[in-house]
């Protein structure tokens, strides 16, 4: 493997609102980058297994597993065929929390509807060995959308054993604050695809039952922070208004009514960038960094960055790390990574507390961030 090391150094700026200066003190990790896994097209999600091999999804509609010296599988057999126009394709990818002893996956994935277009949906299935068994689709938007972008699709476990779905707008911002689609929200369903008994809107009329929030763009990075157990979400903005949120149940986010963005040929979306009754974010970007993948790091490799929330940064090509304080203000924003040039598409943690990212191209590869051998702890 090649290895080069960095010396990773603070970035600051002058708006307040996009990016905080450092106020800490605190001195940065040195890190050695290295390359984990080459041969992926347009790889989208990953996780690791418990034995310390990795899951990695295609966006083509593949599933690769990576073996702990990087080698790459033959894609594994029984996947569902997928919908790869657009942003769509196989996306995400997260183990049932008793894989150890049921071998369950899940995955996420656009899917083809009779009226020829796609909705997000997400499939189950046991792995064994090379092959999917007992694959089937547990749940799916209730309506499709002609347009192939903002699918999503992030998925998370939360400590009951119920399932974050992320989604997007699908373009069809028109609808975000309608209850009664799935456009521009979360939901949270059991393992069998039915709304958690607990969802703040279960027993709402014109509701859909399995909504957990609403009022998002797109969704698509997601983590559940490792002390507090709650759902953090970073979403894409239009031209401008990236978000780092706090998801929280039965929270409207507030797109479009409110956004920090405009239109892509310069137009306002509206004049609001708050209304009672929708949540700001915890962070936004203007200019958009393009966030995918999220991470909030807990490792022992890095203690330093315990805590932090870490971004993939699609157009910015960086890994962008954040510290909050105890108020959830930005005290530190770093921004790693930007020597490769790449876009990051996921964000993991690995057995021994190294970060993995996932760039998201057609020669597509995984990278290794670890302490580099004169790192200051």
């Amino acid at each position: 493997m090649k290895k080069l090391i960095i010396l990773v150094i603070f970035c600051s700026f002058l708006k307040p609102a996009i990016a905080a200066e450092n106020k800490s003190g605190q001195q940065t990790h040195e890190v050695q980058i290295s390359t984990y896994a080459t041969g992926l097209n347009q790889p989208w999600g990953m996780t690791f297994l418990p034995d310390g091999r990795l899951l990695v999804t295609e966006k083509q509609g593949n599933l690769r597993i990576i073996d702990r010296s990087g080698a790459v599988s033959t894609p594994v057999m029984g996947m569902p065929a997928v919908d790869t126009k657009g942003q769509g394709g196989l996306l995400d990818i997260v183990l049932d929390p008793d894989y150890t002893n049921n071998q369950v996956i899940y995955f996420s994935y656009a899917k083809s509807a009779a009226d020829g277009h796609a909705r997000t949906a997400v499939g189950k299935a046991k792995l064994v060995g090379q092959q999917l068994q007992d694959v089937t689709t547990i749940w799916q938007q209730a309506q499709t959308y002609q347009a192939g972008y903002h699918y999503g699709s992030r998925l998370v476990f939360d400590r009951t054993g119920h399932l974050f779905v992320t989604l997007g707008d699908r373009g069809n911002k028109e609808n975000v604050q309608d209850m009664s689609t799935h456009f521009g929200k979360v939901v949270r369903i059991d393992t069998n695809g039915k709304p958690a008994k607990d969802n703040p809107f279960l027993d709402k009329p014109n509701v859909l039952p399995d909504i957990y929030s609403s009022g998002h763009r797109n969704v698509q990075g997601a983590f559940l922070h490792p002390l507090t157990g709650q759902l953090w979400g970073n979403e894409h903005g239009p031209r401008g208004g990236d978000e780092i949120n706090l998801i929280q149940a039965g929270n409207n986010y507030g797109w479009p009514t409110i956004t920090y963005g405009i239109n892509y040929n310069g137009t306002p979306i509206t004049d609001k960038t708050a209304m009672d009754g929708m949540q700001q974010p915890i962070h936004y970007w203007d200019p958009s960094i393009a966030t995918s993948g999220m991470l909030i790091y807990s490792g022992e490799a890095f203690p330093h960055w315990q805590g932090d929330i870490f971004t993939g940064a699609l157009k910015l090509m960086h890994l962008n790390r954040i510290k909050l304080d105890e108020n959830n203000k930005v005290v530190v924003e770093e921004r790693l990574l930007k020597e490769q040039k790449q876009r990051i598409r996921a964000i993991e943690q690995g057995p021994q507390g190294y970060i993995y990212v996932a760039i998201d191209n057609p020669e597509g590869k995984i990278l290794k961030i670890s302490p580099a051998p004169n790192d200051i702890k």
